[in-house]
């Protein structure tokens, strides 16, 4: 398993973390990802094997949410 750390700039209230979210769960290779909302920050765990950073980066992004 592989851990990765990313901050959406959207990710501090509901709606788009639930966004966030529903677009995770949908990537075969990613295991767990925890959201604080005060800051954004994203923790993801994920299986290398199945799935790269950038291709989890690029899905988060495709939905229109802003990584900084």
């Amino acid at each position: 398993m592989a851990n990765t750390t990313i901050y959406v700039k959207e990710a501090t209230a509901e709606q788009p973390i639930q966004t966030l979210e529903s677009i995770l769960v949908q990537i075969d290779g990613v295991e767990r990802a925890l959201v604080d909302m005060e800051d954004g920050e994203v923790k993801i765990e994920y299986n290398e094997e199945q799935v790269t950073q950038e291709q989890i980066v690029k899905r988060i992004q495709q939905h229109g949410l802003h990584l900084r």
